[in-house]
Formats: C-alpha cells, structure tokens, sequence
C-alpha cells in the first residue's frame, strides 16, 4: 500500500475557469473534478421538442482542454434543474431535451463518467432516458448520484409517515428508501453494466443493514460533503469511527472518493480533506493470506474444476499445495485417528495401512507421514492417483524423500483391485460445495477394499446456501451470455467466485450431507427445499454455496462463513446464479428448491424458486451443466 494513495476527486458547482479549477484540484492532491457539464444557471427552453434559438454555443467549447485531459480529469454532472419525470408536460419535454443534449456533449468530450442526480422516487422516464443514450455508442459510465438515506424531514415525508402510524399501514416507503429509487431506475434500464452509483454519505449514518445493502451494489463513487467532517484537536478535519469503518468497506470495494462542500477548515485548506483520506487509505491493514492470494480474483467467474473428468495441470496442484490451513488440519486429524486405532501398548508390533485416494502431488501422503511420527505409529501408505503427470511426481517423493513406506498406484481409485484392505482412507475430493467434485461417487467406488471398521477422512461434509444480491456478479454472468449462441447456459452453471460487491441476505442453512464410509446400496441423488426470511428489501440475484466438513472427531474445515477456517484459500464459494432478478420485500420469505442428480455417466444440480414468485427450473436434465463421472 505504501505506493498507492486513495483516488479522490472534487465535487465543483460552479467552474468559471476549467483550467485554473483543474490546477487548483491537482495541487491539492486531487485527481479529478466533477463539474457542471452547462453554467448552473443556463435553461435551455424548448418548443415543440427543439431548442428555442439563442446567439452562442450552450456551453464551453472542447477546445479549452485536451481531449486526454476531458477524459482523466473530468466527470461530468448533469444540470439539476432537468426534471424528465414532471408531471408538467412543457417541463418535461425541455428536461428531455435538455438531458440527452448534455449527455451527448459528454459523449463528444469523451467523459469518463457522466453523473446524473436521482432525487425521488419519479424515475422511470429519466430511466428510459438513460438507457435509450447507453444504446449508443459512446462507451462512458453514468453514475446515479443518489444519496444513501432520503432525507425524511420534508413535510409530505412527515405527513406520510404520521398517516402510516394513525392508520397502522406500512404505506408507500418508496419515497423514503433511496435504494429502491436506484433499484427501479436499474431495473428499467434492465441491469445495464455502465450504470454505477456516486453515493453521497450523510452525517448520520443508517443501520449496519442499510449499509451492506449499499455495499452490494455498484459503487463507483462515495461522496463526502465537508459538513460530514468533524475536527480533532489539532484542528484538522476527520471522520467519525463509524464513517471511518465505512470508508474502509469501500476502499476494498476500489470505490473512488469525492469531497463536496465548502472548505470548513480554511487554515488548513480543502488539501486537509484530500490529505485526511489518503491517510485513511494507507493505514488499512496489509492484506490477510487469503485477500493477498484472492487479489485481482474478486468476483471474477470461474468454472468448477472436474478433477475426475480432467487431469488437473501442475500450476493448480501448486497454488492448493500453499494453503496453510488445510495440511495442518488433515495432519491433526490423521494423528488423532491413529492414536485411537492403535493403543499405546501395541504400537511397535501393529502397523496401520493408509490409503491416500486421490493423492495428486503427494501434500496429504506428507501430512499422513508427519501425523505417524509424531504419533510414534507405524504406518504403510498407499498413494493412489489416476492423472499420469501428477504420478511422475509422486515416483519422484518416494525415491527421494518417502521410500518403502509409500506405495504409488496409478489407477482410478474405483477400478483399483487392492492387495489388502485399508484402516484409514485419507482423501480431499472436496469441491467449493462439498460434493461438487463428487467425492461421494468417488469414494463409494472405494469402498470394496475398506475394513469394515474403517476410518475415512474425511468422515461428513455438509453444503450449505445463502441468498444473495450483487449487480456485479449478475451482470458477469449476463456478459458470458452476450458473447456465447447459448444465453441458457451461463445462467444454469455454477461459478467458483471469491465474492466481494456481494450483499448477502440472510445467513445460510445446510443443503446436502454425505458421510464415509458408507456401505452399498447408496444413492447419492439429494432433494432439499429452503427457506429464508430477508429483512430488508433488496434484490436476489443467486445463491452463494459454501461447505463444512468433519475430517475426524472435533476436527473440521469450512467455508461457511460462520464456521470458516480462518486463512485457508483452497475453496472460494460457488455462485448459482438466477435467470432473472426477483425483488424482495421487507420480510420476505424465499423459498429455493435444490436438486442433485445422478445417472451412470453424470451428476448436476437443479433449482428453482417458488416464493416470493415461482420460477422455471434451471439446469433441467443437465442441459447447461453436468459433472463427468
């Protein structure tokens, strides 16, 4: 962090000089303005839809500014008189007119962002507006200028809410819930991916849920008025502890800041603010083991690895083989088990036969090893791998590092005719939701050549599901669709996604549970229906899945966020995604309906909703999405 400093622009309302307010900007310390695209007081009037003709351009020319200076240091606003949801006709068609001349001019200057104030509920025309100019061609953002708590002290709002409470109705919150004019001016423009959000934060900050619902949504920009500002005692404005905790929630979400108001620290200069947040800015804490080894990978779809269908290649091996959790876990657990298998009183004349299923490079042959010295067991050891290339290796560890002790197989796991039965199986077929890389089907194959009183580690793995809410992975998965002939498919396959502009909605519940051994006949084919309660009204785009697993006695790994094995990397959640975004209600309950399938050749997942409406199963017979068995 100690090269990098915080983005931070300054909010202008009137800029009579471009290039003087521009050198003032930078010399102290900020990177870009905003600024009226037109002088504050310009009215454009319009009759019959055209301009009423006037002597002279209705604003600057180009020419003031380099075109690479227009597109790095300027961000345009639009004017704020421009009401295209009036219910006066003259007055809309003038705003009509008047925005999209704006935002066009913007186009021709090549903005990097226009920003375009929402301030009511009445949006659905400026919508229409919006996404009838992102249609075109030009490629700038337009960020919805929408502050983060409507201001509630107007009389109608306090008429309105007094009306509720005499009547006993929840009434009409549009008009108080900033977030929902955002999430109807989205939706008319149907989720469009150059739309963002300039957040103007408040003084008095709403609740916790409030927040996280805002940290779901595509913040481009937070905008900090000076009046949010406090002053400590050497006279130098900062923030309070609780805006200081959510500028740092922002930070990690890259969101750019924006100072507006007037300078109330004169002594100090408007270079204090800049100052005060880029000092914010370096002292966030150095990144854990897993956001450094996540970084550049937030929110970024992936493909669920097939590990039995596909030879894993030896840069994959590597990056899992770096988890400082997992080997430690897998090697506590294969110690306490061969201290409950073998007592103390035979443990020179009886050795323990441990078969590593899916060995890969050899990191759970090392931790079994480990565990038996430090146990002061004797163990043999089968490493049993199908891909030929990770093979190589394992011959490699056992001349040089293993020896008699370790026994290389290379076979499929389920085709292997073993020499003698095992005590402990030791296997990490775990995929980011537990059965996911079919672990189950993979160590039923196994279970010929188990003793019957055999110890599997793992022993339980458990999925579990949470809704979800985040425009960013919604519209990842849309631009799939965009470039593929099948638009089914991305909306009925399951992504691995380190999640991050994610709201999550309501804390997760366990969907499917196997356990080993587990003696024939088995079906691993599931059914599970969920339900959810969400407090606050939002917007479901998905379901995160995570898993827990119990290796053996007290001894777990987990994804799920309430049980999670802190610092461990090997498996970011999985995403499943819905074709369409359902708007939720305060209160309301979700129920999801999850399915695994199996047939002799493929496992896949099913899902559906059917409240707070019913939706069409995704993923029907495995048409989109299967796992090679």
């Amino acid at each position: 962090m100690a090269n990098q400093h915080v983005s931070c622009g300054r909010d202008l309302i009137c800029v009579p000089d471009i290039s003087n307010s521009l050198q003032m900007a930078s010399y102290s310390g900020f990177d870009f303005i905003a600024m009226p695209i037109v002088h504050p007081r310009f009215k454009r009037e319009y009759i019959e839809g055209k301009a009423r003709d006037r002597q002279g351009a209705f604003t600057r020319p180009d020419l003031i500014l380099s075109s690479q200076d227009w597109s790095s240091l300027v961000v345009g606003k639009l004017s704020s008189w421009i009401q295209v949801d009036s219910p006066d006709e003259v007055v809309r068609k003038n705003s009509e007119g008047a925005l999209m001349e704006e935002l066009l001019y913007g186009a021709h200057l090549s903005l990097p962002a226009l920003m375009v104030p929402l301030n009511g509920p009445e949006c659905v025309n400026l919508s229409r507006c919006l996404l009838s100019h992102l249609q075109g061609h030009s490629n700038h953002q337009v960020w919805i200028h929408v502050p983060m708590v409507a201001e509630t002290c107007a009389e109608g709002l306090v008429e309105n809410e007094v009306k509720q409470k005499l009547d006993g109705s929840d009434g009409d919150q549009s008009e108080s819930d900033s977030w929902r004019w955002w999430s109807t001016l989205r939706t008319v423009c149907n989720h469009n991916k150059r739309l963002g959000i300039a957040l103007e934060i408040p003084a008095d900050l709403p609740s916790s849920d409030v927040i996280d619902r805002w940290v779901g949504e595509p913040v481009k920009c937070a905008i900090l008025n000076t009046n949010v500002f406090l002053t400590n005692k050497k006279g130098f404005p900062v923030l309070s502890k609780a805006h200081q905790s959510l500028v740092m929630k922002l930070f990690k979400l890259d969101v750019q800041m924006m100072i507006a108001g007037t300078n109330h620290h004169p002594d100090k200069g408007i270079k204090a603010y800049q100052q005060y947040l880029d000092h914010l800015y370096q002292s966030q804490p150095p990144l854990s083991g897993v956001d450094a080894f996540a970084k550049g990978y937030e929110d970024y779809l992936q493909c669920p690895l097939q590990p039995l269908s596909d030879n894993l290649e030896s840069q994959t091996y590597e990056i899992f083989e770096k988890d400082p959790v997992k080997y430690t876990q897998y090697q506590e657990a294969v110690y306490k088990a061969l201290l409950d298998r073998v007592p103390e009183t035979e443990k020179d004349s009886r050795t323990t036969v441990v078969m590593v299923l899916g060995a890969g490079r050899g990191p759970l042959v090392t931790a079994s090893l480990k565990a038996a010295e430090q146990a002061e067991r004797e163990i043999v050891v089968y490493a049993v791998e199908k891909n030929p290339n990770a093979v190589v290796t394992l011959y490699s560890l056992k001349e040089d590092k293993w020896g008699d002790k370790v026994t290389v197989v290379k076979t499929d796991m389920r085709e292997w005719e073993a020499p003698e039965k095992a005590d402990i199986i030791v296997s990490e077929l775990l995929g980011s939701f537990g059965d996911n890389e079919l672990s189950p089907e993979c160590l039923d194959g196994a279970q010929k050549f188990l003793k019957d009183d055999c110890i599997s580690i793992p022993c339980k793995y458990t999925s579990h599901l949470s809704p979800l809410m985040s425009h960013k992975l919604y519209n990842e998965v849309r631009l799939c669709k965009e470039r593929d002939k099948n638009p089914e498919a991305h909306f009925e396959t399951p992504y691995v996604v380190r999640l991050h502009n994610v709201t999550i909605l309501a804390e997760s519940k366990p969907v499917f549970t196997f356990e080993h051994p587990n003696p024939p006949p088995t079906d691993n084919s599931r059914y599970k229906s969920l339900a959810f309660e969400v407090e606050m009204e939002s917007e479901l785009h998905g379901f995160a899945g995570y898993f827990d697993t119990v290796l053996y006695g007290d001894i777990m790994l987990s994804t799920e966020p309430r049980t999670y094995s802190e610092g461990m990397f090997s498996w970011f959640p999985l995403f499943f995604p819905l074709k369409e975004p359902v708007h939720l209600q305060s209160g309301t309950r979700i129920v999801v309906h999850f399915w695994r399938n199996c047939t002799p050749r493929n496992i896949w997942y099913e899902w559906c909703l059917t409240e707070p409406v019913a939706t069409p199963l995704q993923n029907i017979n495995g048409r989109s999405y299967t796992i090679g068995l």
